[in-house]
């Protein structure tokens, strides 16, 4: 995809940030690399004037691409939470299609983030 085309289709990535008990849920949609990378992480570990979260919940159900960009801001983000939390915090990712997981399983980053089939399996996890 150029340039061009990504520039007639401003909506190809979106995020909504909630709270659920107390762990911050970051639904994805879309496509993940290095255009939207600083977009994704913010999302993920909140503003700056925030404290980091401790606990991660990514929703990318809706993702349909991933690069390594995608790559580097969830392992990034799992290092920053446990840094910050003492080690008992936690980044899962949720709702990967085949195609995303392929290459979180393929980079081992599935060893480092815990990965569940739906949002709610991965707060109760």
């Amino acid at each position: 995809m150029t340039r061009i085309e990504q520039a007639d289709r401003p909506d190809h990535f979106s995020v909504e940030e909630r709270v659920v008990d107390g762990v911050r849920v970051v639904t994805v949609r879309g496509e993940i690399d290095h255009e939207v990378q600083d977009k994704l992480s913010k999302a993920l570990l909140g503003k700056d004037d925030e404290p980091v979260p401790a606990r991660v919940v990514a929703d990318l159900t809706g993702v349909t691409f991933m690069d390594s960009s995608g790559l580097n801001v969830f392992v990034a983000t799992h290092q920053q939470v446990s840094d910050t939390s003492d080690g008992v915090g936690w980044v899962r990712i949720a709702g990967a299609q085949d195609s995303v997981m392929r290459v979180l399983q393929m980079t081992g980053v599935d060893r480092i983030i815990g990965c569940y089939p739906t949002t709610e399996q991965a707060l109760k996890a």
